[in-house]
């Protein structure tokens, strides 16, 4: 196995951390986003599961920045909810940093490109 690769158990982790998160955001709606659809589109997990990247992709994108410090603000509250949700499976609830994940807005980009 390579030395960079994600164990099985990082990967079943951050899969059920991405589940679960997903559905305290959904929870939330879109009201509390300023009107933006927040997805989270991937999370990748340290290897000895204390820290969590949370990749969101934020439509429209134009409002990444409002939604971003929405989040920020929130963190603390979603970990809670991380921590009542998954007590039973996770002995540490891992430190949660939220990024955008704008690989929309590139897929977006190029097509424009390309129409020209």
């Amino acid at each position: 196995m390579e030395k960079n690769s994600e164990s099985t158990r990082q990967l079943k982790v951050a899969r059920e951390l991405q589940r679960v998160i997903a559905e305290i955001i959904r929870s939330k709606g879109m009201a509390f986003f300023s009107g933006a659809m927040v997805s989270v589109s991937g999370v990748k997990i340290s290897p000895d599961l204390s820290v969590a990247k949370v990749y969101v992709s934020i439509f429209p994108s134009d409002k990444s920045g409002t939604v971003m410090q929405i989040l920020e603000e929130n963190i603390k509250a979603v970990r809670g909810e991380l921590g009542a949700k998954l007590a039973k499976q996770l002995r540490i609830i891992p430190a949660i940093t939220f990024f955008i994940d704008d690989s929309l807005d590139y897929v977006e980009h190029i097509e424009e490109l390309l129409k020209k």
